[in-house]
């Protein structure tokens, strides 16, 4: 019947209106104007990004393959609990040395718990998931393709980090796959870095740990074997972002965007896919008005793992480098780490794209640092990797072919699904 067709009509377009005012409410245009500086307002960009500031902590930043001899020794010293979530898990040598490293603590009686992206790590292999679990390892699986995960589906566990004994953790971005051994020496082998944490922060990743482990399983953890008091460690204040209300802007997006309106000297940002929206492309701009020197470190097509992405960032890098941004490309291997200095006192690291996936469907956690030694270390690591990096100039990339400009508008398309 006719009327039939009117009522499904209508029905289509109230649900598409309907999911059109759920994203408005997740996105909203983020403005700040402040004239203090960084240093000055940590409580306040922790506090905005639904965290809070601690200090006394101990940070160490290691690049590349030197993460896993330092993590699985880290491992190795764990007696009571192990808490490890990742996106991305490959079947291969450097697998199997985590899941011999997690079974080995389970068989001491170590409380293993793994939460594992389901879309992520669906090819870790048959025989480390059977190894682990029959080691008594606990593992949760994030959002699996199931009936009752269709609407959450999209929404992946992009974070990377491990707690031991409630005592130390490890946030950054490496992965567990071959490609992320060795020391970024070419093609094949991967550049990114992790963080090592000791001191109060330690309680706040043990948080964000908790938030998916809970999700997935629905059991709690308490006592002293995954939250025991914590003493000083260090001279680093530290705060986390992570958190992802429902209907309204995700923490790590706030982070993100505050800085870039801070920042008065310099702000350099390293990011493997990095496209950012209009209201974070005009707080570029407008930073560089400031007289703010503002880099940015990304990979070049060829040597990234996600051409598509790269040609939807191209979109906007011509607006980026009129406005007086410099974007540098890194042509040795895929450049992976998620990094920001600002001004030379404040840092971040974390698992975050500058991307709208990232920001808004994603789980990521990052973590900033008021402190001018780790500040200054990444930004040695910043100038370093600028050797291996070719420098954007704007009237020649205006030039590019018609082709190539044809194909960034049609994937900048679909630049939230990326």
């Amino acid at each position: 019947m006719p009327w039939i067709n009117v009522v499904l009509i209508l029905a289509v377009v109230f649900l598409g209106i309907a999911i059109w005012s759920i994203k408005r409410h997740k996105d909203p245009h983020l403005e700040l104007e402040s004239r203090e500086r960084i240093e000055d307002l940590v409580p306040s960009l922790s506090g905005m990004s639904l965290g809070m500031s601690t200090r006394g902590n101990a940070v160490e930043i290691v690049e590349n393959g030197a993460f896993f001899d330092a993590l699985l020794n880290d491992i190795a010293q764990a007696r009571r609990t192990v808490h490890f979530e990742t996106f991305l898990w490959k079947e291969g040598k450097l697998g199997q040395r985590m899941a011999q490293a997690f079974c080995a603590k389970a068989r001491e009686g170590v409380k293993v718990r793994l939460v594992l992206d389901a879309q992520g790590c669906r090819k870790m292999g048959e025989g480390a998931r059977a190894q682990m679990e029959q080691a008594g390892c606990q593992l949760a699986w994030y959002h699996p393709r199931t009936l009752k995960n269709i609407g959450v589906f999209a929404e992946r566990d992009h974070r990377k980090l491990c707690i031991l004994d409630g005592r130390l953790a490890w946030v950054g971005g490496h992965c567990i796959v071959d490609a992320w051994l060795g020391d970024a020496q070419d093609r094949q082998h991967v550049r990114d870095l992790s963080v090592r944490l000791r001191g109060p922060v330690v309680h706040a990743v043990q948080s964000v740990f908790s938030e998916n482990w809970v999700e997935v399983t629905g059991k709690l953890f308490v006592g002293d074997d995954v939250f025991p008091p914590l003493e000083p460690a260090g001279e680093v204040e530290a705060h986390v972002a992570s958190i992802k209300p429902e209907g309204s802007a995700p923490a790590v997006k706030i982070l993100h965007h505050s800085v870039l309106c801070i920042a008065r000297e310099r702000l350099w940002l390293q990011n493997p896919y990095f496209i950012p929206e209009p209201d974070a492309v005009e707080a570029l701009g407008k930073a560089v008005k400031r007289g703010v020197d503002v880099r940015v470190m990304v990979p070049s097509t060829e040597a990234s793992d996600m051409r598509m992405v790269q040609h939807a960032a191209h979109r906007n890098f011509q607006r980026l480098l009129d406005c007086g941004v410099r974007i540098f490309e890194y042509h040795r291997t895929l450049l992976h780490q998620k990094v920001m200095t600002v001004d030379g006192v404040w840092c971040s690291v974390g698992s975050s794209n500058f991307d709208d996936r990232s920001f808004e469907t994603n789980d990521e956690v990052m973590l900033g640092f008021l402190d001018r030694g780790l500040a200054k270390r990444l930004e040695q690591i910043f100038e370093a990797d600028l050797a291996h990096c070719v420098e954007l100039d704007a009237a020649q990339w205006k030039r590019r072919g018609l082709l190539h400009r044809a194909k960034d508008s049609a994937l900048y398309l679909f630049n939230e699904v990326l």
